[in-house]
């Protein structure tokens, strides 16, 4: 079981966000609305209050979701250049299907599909759509419980993975491990093609990352960005432009006491499921939204 419940990207036009999803990689509309006052207070976004917000499935029926939330462009915001949630990671049932499907939609393919360097389990490919939204697709060549990789159960499945770009790698993986309590990889360097060209690297330069582990499967990627990264610009009291938010399962609500940004409270709905949820922030101060439960 996945301890990932969802990833939110910030939009500039909710039902052109839907529309694309449903249309092109399946989803289903769940549960839509106007952000509450409390829901934005604890995401520390106070001017998100009333700014409408939508919640998608994948076809599968898995119930790890997308939640699209409107909010302002960010005129100096750029993917792939700031720390923070960097990316979303689908996971696909076959990669070159999704390839053709993508190449006739409104997604830009910034990255066609092909083996990554050092993980033989997946395969992934790349797009961008109209919110600037990184997505990464990628099949899973060896889904299983030795691999923690899910396997997919439609063309476009759950939200799998959620990266986070970090100036300091070590001390983001430690704070997961002391934090969290999730068990984490020693660092490894790869060829990154999404860094390598954002940041216009040598095509031979490596990044190091790390992966962590919940709930018997992979959720988290940690990623160490080269210079020229920098905090992520963003309207004053607004949620950050692009990835703003990972939601996930935690089932020790004890262990986090005296880390919340913002404390514990019942939400409801598809996402929180009448659960307590809390909010903490990453070393890169990204948030992190902990719904009650799950397995570690």
């Amino acid at each position: 079981m996945t301890l990932l419940k969802c990833a939110t990207h910030v939009v500039a036009d909710v039902p052109a966000a839907i529309e694309r999803y449903e249309t092109w990689m399946d989803y289903r509309l769940v549960e839509e609305g106007a952000v509450p006052e409390d829901l934005a207070a604890a995401w520390q976004a106070p001017a998100s209050v009333g700014k409408a917000y939508a919640v998608l499935q994948p076809a599968s029926g898995e119930e790890v979701f997308l939640r699209f939330v409107e909010g302002d462009p960010v005129a100096d915001y750029l993917p792939i250049r700031s720390y923070g949630w960097a990316a979303i990671e689908l996971c696909v049932s076959n990669v070159e299907a999704v390839n053709a499907k993508m190449l006739e939609s409104p997604f830009e393919v910034i990255g066609p599909p092909k083996e990554l360097d050092g993980f033989a389990t997946v395969k992934p490919m790349q797009v961008r759509g109209a919110d600037l939204e990184t997505v990464y697709l990628t099949e899973i060549l060896q889904p299983g419980p030795d691999t923690g990789l899910p396997q997919p159960r439609s063309l476009v499945d759950r939200p799998f993975i959620m990266v986070l770009a970090c100036p300091d790698l070590r001390k983001s993986a430690q704070w997961v491990k002391d934090v969290l309590g999730l068990p984490v990889i020693d660092p490894v360097a790869i060829r990154y093609s999404m860094i390598t060209l954002s940041f216009g690297l040598a095509e031979d330069a490596k990044t190091e990352l790390v992966t962590a582990k919940g709930g018997g499967q992979v959720f988290l990627e940690l990623d160490q960005y080269p210079e020229g990264a920098g905090k992520r610009p963003c309207h004053p009291g607004a949620l950050p432009p692009g990835v703003a938010i990972t939601t996930m399962l935690h089932p020790d609500f004890t262990r986090l006491e005296g880390h919340w940004a913002s404390p514990p409270a019942v939400r409801e709905g598809p996402l929180y499921g009448g659960r307590r949820t809390g909010v903490l922030l990453t070393p890169e101060g990204a948030l992190l939204e902990i719904i009650e439960g799950g397995a570690l």
